[in-house]
Parts: C-alpha cells; sequence; structure tokens
C-alpha cells in the first residue's frame, strides 16, 4: 500500500517545523517533505487498487518504449540527455499513453531525429498505474535538479510549477499567429502571471448527453445541438431530469469522479452565476468561492443528490448502461457511446436562466524546465511536436479535440455531429480552470466541500472553509 501525501498535508507538516517568518526557508522545508511523497508500507494482505486502463497504457508504453524512449536502441547516455558532445539531446517526460499516441510519438521521433542527427530526441514514457507515480518522479527530480528538457503536465498545475520556478517561459517559442491558431482555453490555462509557460496538442470539453428514448418517454423535446439558444437552462435541467427520475433510472449523473472531475464538470455552473472561485491574480479566494452566488450554485447543484434526481455515488457507466437518463459527460464519452446500441444524442452544457454559457475545458501540456540543458533546441523541438499537422495527427490518435483551430481542416469527424458541438463550445464557451499555485488545494478542497454538502453538511459553512485553506496556503508560500 502506497500513502500519498496531499499539498494540504504538506503544508500543515511544514508547519510543524517552522513559524513561516522566512517564506523561502519554508518553501525549502516544504520541498525537502515533497521527496518523500511516498510511503510505502509493508502490507501483504493489501494490494494497491488502479483502473484497468493503466494496464493496457503501460504495455502501449513498454511496445514502443524503444522506438520512442530510445531506451533500447539507445544509449544509456542517450536516454538522459548526456549524448556525444556535438550531439544535443532534448529529453522528453510524458506520462504512458494509449498504443495509438505511443506510435505517434514513435513516429515523430524517430522522424525528427532522422533530420536532425546534431539534435536528438529521447523520450521516457512514464507508467501511471497508482496515479502518483509520474508525480512523485516530477518532485524528486525537482528537488534533485533532474528534470527533463521537455515535462508533460496536467493544464491546471502550470501555475504551480511557474511559480515555483519549475518551467519556464516560452512566449518566444511561437509567433502571435500561431497562438491566436490554439484554443483561446489553450492560452489561458497554459499562461501564468501574463507569460506562456506551455502549450499541448489536445482539449477536452463536456456537454450533456441524453437519452433519446427516455426523453421520447417522458414527453421530453430533445434539447439543440446546434443552436445553443435552445440549450436546457438551470431551470429546464433541473426540471426534465426531475420527470426523467425513475424507478430504474435516474434523471441525470452530474458525479465525474470524486477528485479533479468534481471541479472541472461543475465549475462552469459556478461561472454562469457570475461566481469565481478566486480573484484575477489568483492570490485571493475570500469572498469569491464562498460568495453569495458560489453558495446559490452550490445549493443548486445539492438538489439533484438530495431529491435523488442523481446519484451521489452513481454505478459505473451509468449512462451507457442506461441507469442515468443524461450526463454531464466529457468529449472521450463519444467513442464508447458510437459502439453502443444506446440510443443518445447530445447538447450544450446547461445554460444560465439569463442565457450565460460556459463549458469546461483543459488537457495536458508541454513545458520546458528549469534543468533543460538544451533550451533552445528544446523550443524547436515544442514547436515540432506542436505543428498544426502533428497536433491533427496526435489529437486523431486518442480521438480528442485538438487544440489548434487550423488541426480541425486535417482531421474528419469534427464539422458535425457531438464532435462538431464539442469544437463549437471549445471556441466559443469555454473557460480554463483558476490559475493559481494553490490550485491542489482549491481543488481538493472543492471536492471535500461538495461531496461533503451534497451528504448533507451547509454549503456556506463548507465554501468557508475552502476558502479559509486556499487563503492560509496562497499567504505563507506565494504572497509577496
Amino acid at each position: 500500500m502506497i500513502f500519498i501525501l496531499d499539498d494540504i498535508f504538506l503544508k500543515r507538516y511544514v508547519k510543524v517545523f517552522t513559524f513561516m517568518d522566512n517564506k523561502e526557508e519554508a518553501m525549502k522545508k516544504r520541498s525537502l517533505v515533497s521527496s518523500v511523497l511516498a510511503i510505502t508500507l509493508l502490507a501483504a494482505s493489501i494490494s494497491a487498487c488502479g483502473s484497468s486502463g493503466n494496464t493496457a497504457k503501460t504495455d502501449a508504453a513498454k511496445e514502443g518504449e524503444s522506438a520512442s524512449g530510445k531506451q533500447e536502441e539507445g544509449s544509456e547516455a542517450q536516454a538522459t540527455g548526456q549524448g556525444d558532445a556535438s550531439t544535443a539531446t532534448v529529453v522528453i517526460w510524458s506520462p504512458a499513453d494509449e498504443k495509438g499516441i505511443e506510435d505517434w510519438w514513435a513516429e515523430k521521433i524517430a522522424a525528427w531525429n532522422k533530420e536532425h542527427p546534431d539534435k536528438q530526441i529521447a523520450r521516457q514514457a512514464i507508467d501511471r498505474a497508482d496515479s502518483y507515480a509520474y508525480e512523485n518522479k516530477i518532485t524528486t527530480a525537482t528537488t534533485s535538479g533532474d528534470l527533463p528538457d521537455i515535462l508533460f503536465v496536467d493544464g491546471p498545475t502550470i501555475s504551480y510549477y511557474a511559480a515555483n520556478g519549475t518551467i519556464v517561459p516560452i512566449d518566444d517559442v511561437y509567433t502571435e499567429e500561431d497562438k491566436k491558431d490554439f484554443m483561446p482555453s489553450s492560452i489561458q490555462q497554459n499562461t501564468y502571471d501574463g507569460k506562456l509557460y506551455g502549450i499541448g496538442p489536445t482539449e477536452s470539453s463536456v456537454a450533456l448527453y441524453y437519452n433519446k428514448d427516455y426523453l421520447d418517454a417522458a414527453g421530453i423535446e430533445y434539447p439543440s445541438d446546434t443552436d445553443i439558444s435552445k440549450a436546457w437552462t438551470w431551470d429546464t435541467f433541473y426540471e426534465n431530469a426531475k420527470k426523467l427520475t425513475t424507478k430504474d433510472y435516474v434523471g441525470t449523473n452530474i458525479i465525474m469522479d470524486k477528485g479533479e472531475g468534481l471541479i472541472y464538470a461543475l465549475e462552469p455552473f459556478f461561472y454562469e452565476n457570475k461566481a469565481d472561485f478566486i480573484n484575477e491574480d489568483g492570490s485571493k479566494a475570500e469572498g469569491y468561492v464562498n460568495s453569495k452566488q458560489s453558495i446559490e450554485t452550490m445549493e443548486y447543484l445539492n438538489k439533484f443528490i438530495q431529491e435523488g434526481i442523481a446519484n451521489i455515488d452513481p454505478v459505473k457507466d451509468e449512462f451507457l448502461n442506461g441507469k442515468a437518463a443524461t450526463l454531464i459527460g466529457g468529449s472521450w464519452n463519444i467513442a464508447d457511446l458510437e459502439k453502443s446500441n444506446l440510443n443518445w444524442g447530445v447538447s450544450y452544457y446547461p445554460v444560465a436562466n439569463d442565457g450565460t454559457a460556459v463549458s469546461p475545458t483543459g488537457d495536458w501540456t508541454a513545458a520546458i524546465t528549469k534543468d533543460s540543458k538544451n533550451p533552445e533546441v528544446a523550443k524547436e523541438v515544442l514547436q515540432y511536436l506542436m505543428s498544426s499537422e502533428n497536433v491533427a495527427e496526435y489529437a486523431s490518435a486518442i480521438a480528442k479535440p485538438a487544440s489548434r483551430t487550423s488541426s480541425y481542416d486535417k482531421m474528419s469527424g469534427w464539422d458535425e455531429g457531438a464532435r462538431k458541438l464539442f469544437k463549437w463550445q471549445l471556441e466559443n464557451t469555454g473557460k480554463a480552470r483558476p490559475s493559481t499555485p494553490s490550485y491542489s488545494v482549491l481543488s481538493q478542497g472543492f471536492a471535500t466541500a461538495a461531496l461533503n454538502v451534497f451528504a448533507g453538511s451547509d454549503a456556506k459553512t463548507e465554501l468557508d472553509t475552502v476558502a479559509k485553506d486556499f487563503q492560509e496556503d496562497y499567504d505563507t508560500y506565494y504572497a509577496k
């Protein structure tokens, strides 16, 4: 069994050893604690849990490792970025992924290395079977100064790594024309303190899926997938979900997961109600995450749970298996639904009663680290990997929305149906999650608050706690 020390624990642990008079010293202590994030205990009778999908990803990575990471074909020096003195090797770390993506890496790296014998790419695909192996490796490397040249990280963590000096600005990597070609939400997600720190090949979005048969039985008209003015409003969503609820299935599913999925999938409801989680510069949560509008929004969402319209513990694939009439679901759900026999449709993310529309965004992104031995070559590699054509091929390989508008000209299926809707949302209503170095505290705090509210706790009390914990973390480590 592996116990993970989360960011809130680290914060409190460091406080045991310092009065926080010296923030620089506090940060050093926090970094030291971070280097021992995973504590392994002997527990012969207990095995760690992981999703079945990770096994496939690990196997795919192993199949493509020699081609993409040069771990077998190349020398140990090349794999670690220390090759011939005349050769600049750019080392990339990214999570092990599905076979289609591993094949993409192998093809792109081989093509680059053939054309640039003096500027080589070596990638290490890192397994995330226990969910934290990748992040723990980054933590250890940050402490020892052994980070790779290019590092892939989850989008919302860009501000954390930027504020802590782990990654460096890359504004000069792309022209202004290139930046305009990327989805606005991608630029927003990867910008911290006015500087661009990362860019990724794909995006994501969330919309409202519905079971056509169940809506037909309830006499409910399908929401539009081409005209957002005919999307379901908050009131319509609630009333229809209530009407759709039967003894055999619930009216909707609003619980994507009980972690990051809560803030990712539900935050647009808050934005639509004119509620921000933090202020513009990411330094304050008091009066924002616990504002009157935020409390109203949490209470609105809680009605679905308290009235039995949605489950706090949804069964696996609840919508796909006909146990929920509608679903607040992601763009990635399309692939499974297309393979199913379900008679389904999709419409826009529910809009506020006044028509205000916001939708989730975000995905993994690539950044150049402080320890890069070849930063200028790393910039060239980043330009190459995130070209319009390469982004199109990457996105197609994993069936995700592309981060570049021009990439869709090279992709099929995104000019009609569900995919067209998700693309439209990204271009018109997409908004990134909050940008703040204390994001992990905010995300974990919000997830805990939402689940507590859904279990019967007071919304204001829970959101006050989120604001308090956020402020304590930010003021301790990042306030200037």
